[in-house]
């Protein structure tokens, strides 16, 4: 799995790019969304994630990471497959979708191109309750630092721990501990408490 790929842009259309990594050019099918926001870039980086079938492997980019974790999310509905959540993506802002499946407008999401009414009440169903509980701002913006905390529980969480129980063993390690601890040792003293 590709986390992100970066390099120099090669090639680009509203449609794909051609993002040039060591000599190798990378075909990068991509959102409006994302189109618009690499500009006149020379250089740029794309978040990917890889569809694999028999016959193709399809390579998917995205400019920022909530972009791509809405997109996730999309494909993750029965009857959406990625070039639907392309579409999706490439209609309105990910903000605006985002915003419209949180808020249950199904005028919006059906005005979008292969979006049914039901496709569009099946979207909202599946993702409305998802959505709500990471927060309006949750995909679209991502921290620009993450502190140790933070680190430390989406690795207890990776683990396997539920979220509120992890968090409740990191803020009992933060309190009972003076100085400033690394991830690792956060980690470290809440495994003992769990």
């Amino acid at each position: 799995m590709y986390d992100y790929i970066s390099g120099k842009l090669a090639f680009k259309c509203p449609a794909y790019v051609v993002i040039d990594v060591g000599g190798v050019g990378y075909h990068i099918n991509i959102s409006l969304s994302t189109f618009s926001l690499l500009q006149d870039k020379e250089y740029c980086k794309l978040y990917a994630w890889l569809h694999v079938k028999e016959d193709a492997h399809t390579l998917y980019g995205f400019y920022e990471e909530g972009e791509r974790r809405l997109f996730l999310h999309l494909i993750s509905v029965s009857g959406i497959g990625p070039n639907t959540g392309r579409m999706i993506l490439s209609s309105i802002t990910p903000s605006e979708i985002q915003q419209a499946i949180i808020k249950g407008d199904v005028p919006l999401i059906q005005r979008i191109k292969g979006i049914g009414p039901k496709t569009a009440q099946r979207v909202i169903l599946e993702l409305q309750d998802k959505l709500k509980k990471e927060g309006p701002d949750s995909l679209i913006s991502m921290p620009a630092r993450n502190t140790a905390k933070d680190e430390s529980l989406s690795a207890l969480i990776m683990l396997g721990f539920a979220k509120n129980i992890a968090e409740k063993a990191l803020d009992t390690a933060i309190k009972a501990n003076s100085q400033e601890l690394s991830v690792e040792q956060l980690i470290k003293i809440a495994l003992k408490s769990l």
